[in-house]
């Protein structure tokens, strides 16, 4: 497999939506991979008809079904009719399921409702995650099952995280504009090779309690950093940066692949990504279609010629082409911008996801067609390129809940040199990045679980030893800091280390745990967040001084860096949990 391509399930003719089989013993139906269409074994000891239809009353299996998640939206090109298919596996598999039955002799008629287990949950979640994917024109559903491995086409960006972290995790969600792919044609710009047209930076916390994702304006001027680019012949081919460009141009353009849109990223936000997920189109139609609708809400009649999205005012159930032309709109609503349509499709995705954590599918079948629509349309980087990597991912992030989700937008402001594209909300923006490098999150009342500690014992001030570097601050930030630890607070043994080995985005305090007094000191006196604190495992000598390495984020000595704990003003957002939210 090259760096590109995708990989192979295997060369079985084995239709996995035959190998669900009803097991008397539990009552329910469960995938046999082993054998294919047949009954679970039967141990000697099996027990008679009549236990085996007790214990299918006590209902106390587990199902361990996944569940999908999809992606895409394109822009004003006319739309192209295109329904998903997929009933022959369905109609196979009622088949199997009802020869089975039959085998096996009256099920129970009544039985509790099965619970579902940790990997379901997981796998729920985890559909919810890659739905935010949906409008970003990336998608996917993941089956835990070895055959759709073969359908996740993967990007080799240079960078390969682990599927799991013990920190805060951050997941770039890509939606290309490009028109290829079955049923694209109509999307989109014609010959383009495509862009970013929707970016969703989704950070979850890490006590795993809330999710922040903020949505990047594709006409957002910025700059856009060098990035290495893999080729299909394995060689390795660097893409120069540009300055003053829009967004959207971090991916395709120039030969950019999405690796390219992450270093954009982390450069706008100060961020470390973990992951990408990209997709184009099909996503929101075919997972619209399989959740059986998604329920949006308009605030005044919608005609949109240019997406062909025509509602009434009110609450609609919208699905297939009629969905793709909800996320697509904007010509109907507020000013007409793509700051509106992001609008529309954080109302959309909020909603996919409480369908998708709410629903229980019953269809084995359905299932296996939604799954393999979806992993199809899915490409992600090399660390969670399988469906075991993203089950694990998954299961990583299952502990957040609906309501600790929020969707936000970067701040932008009008061009004065162009109408057409906008520019960073500087005074908004770098206290909303602020806020989320610190795990902090956005919603009122959706905070983590800070746990409650005694204060820290301090040092005082003649005992505050530390080495002041600059990683990132204004030039002379160094000196200019130490100056005012020794004039300001005393601080007699503090030094000026010179400029730091590489650049960092935050500042960071290093220090052993014998020196813990005079970290919470000098953190008192810088304002710096508990995040900005590196505590080492180790005591350090007498004369060994704390390690201070000034980043971005510093302004200057005495101006506190710690991030807010609300809101900035300026900064749109909304819970994904709130139902009443409409376009207008």
């Amino acid at each position: 497999m090259d760096a590109q391509g995708r990989g192979r399930a295997g060369d079985n003719n084995v239709d996995p939506a035959d190998q669900w089989v009803f097991d008397p013993n539990t009552g329910n139906y469960e995938l046999r991979l082993d054998h294919a269409g047949q009954a679970p074994a039967r141990p000697a000891d099996r027990k008679t008809a009549g236990s085996r239809r007790a214990a299918g009353k006590r209902g106390d299996d587990t199902d361990t079904r996944p569940l999908p998640t999809q992606r895409a939206h394109g822009d004003e090109s006319a739309d192209a009719d295109e329904r998903p298919g997929g009933g022959r596996a369905s109609r196979r598999a009622a088949g199997s399921r009802a020869a089975a039955a039959a085998a096996a002799g009256p099920a129970s008629r009544r039985k509790r409702k099965p619970k579902k287990s940790g990997k379901q949950k997981a796998l729920y979640w985890t559909a919810g995650v890659v739905g935010f994917v949906l409008v970003a024109g990336c998608g996917g559903a993941f089956y835990l099952y070895q055959q759709l491995n073969g359908n996740i086409s993967k990007v080799d960006v240079g960078v390969e995280n682990d599927a799991v972290s013990d920190g805060p995790v951050n997941v770039l969600i890509i939606g290309t504009d490009a028109r290829s792919g079955k049923g694209n044609s109509g999307y989109g710009d014609a010959g383009s090779v495509g862009h970013a047209d929707t970016t969703i930076l989704m950070h979850i916390s890490k006590d795993r309690t809330n999710a922040t994702a903020l949505s990047i304006p594709r006409d957002m001027i910025t700059d856009i950093p060098s990035c290495p680019t893999k080729q299909k012949d394995g060689s390795t081919k660097n893409i120069p940066g540009e300055r003053g460009v829009r967004f959207n141009t971090s991916l395709g353009q120039e030969g950019r692949d999405p690796g390219c849109t992450w270093r954009t990223v982390e450069k706008l936000t100060g961020l470390k990504i973990n992951h990408f997920m990209m997709a184009d189109f099909n996503a929101v139609k075919s997972l619209s279609t399989a959740v059986d609708g998604v329920e949006v809400c308009a605030g005044k009649d919608l005609n949109d010629p240019k997406s062909h999205l025509k509602l009434k005012a009110g609450r609609h159930i919208v699905k297939g082409e009629q969905a793709l032309a909800f996320v697509r709109t904007r010509h109907a609503i507020g000013f007409g911008s793509d700051l509106d349509r992001i609008k529309m499709q954080q109302q959309f995705l909020s909603s996919l996801i409480r369908k998708l954590k709410s629903s229980a599918f019953s269809s084995p079948a359905k299932l296996y067609d939604v799954s393999q629509a979806a992993t199809k349309a899915l490409t992600v980087d090399t660390g969670i390129g399988s469906a075991n990597k993203l089950l694990d991912f998954g299961t990583d992030l299952k502990k957040v809940d609906i309501d600790k989700v929020t969707f936000a937008t970067v701040p932008v402001l009008d061009n004065p040199d162009d109408p057409a594209t906008v520019i960073l909300n500087k005074t908004a923006a770098d206290p909303l990045f602020a806020m989320v490098r610190a795990d902090h999150a956005l919603a009122k009342g959706k905070k983590g679980k800070d746990k409650k500690s005694a204060p820290a014992k301090k040092a005082p001030p003649e005992q505050v030893r530390v080495d002041v570097t600059n990683g990132g601050g204004p030039i002379g930030s160094a000196q200019e800091t130490v100056d005012w630890l020794q004039n300001n607070k005393a601080a007699k043994l503090s030094t000026n280390a010179g400029n730091a080995p590489s650049k960092l985005a935050a500042t960071r305090l290093e220090y052993a745990p014998n020196q813990a007094d005079q970290a919470a000191t000098l953190a008192d006196w810088m304002g710096l967040p508990k995040s900005a604190l590196k505590k080492s495992s180790q005591n350090a000598g007498d004369r060994v001084p704390m390690k201070l390495t000034l980043g971005k984020d510093f302004k200057a000595p005495g101006s506190p860096i710690e991030a807010p704990t609300e809101t900035p003003d300026g900064v749109q957002n909304v819970n994904a949990d709130d139902k009443n939210v409409c376009a207008k």
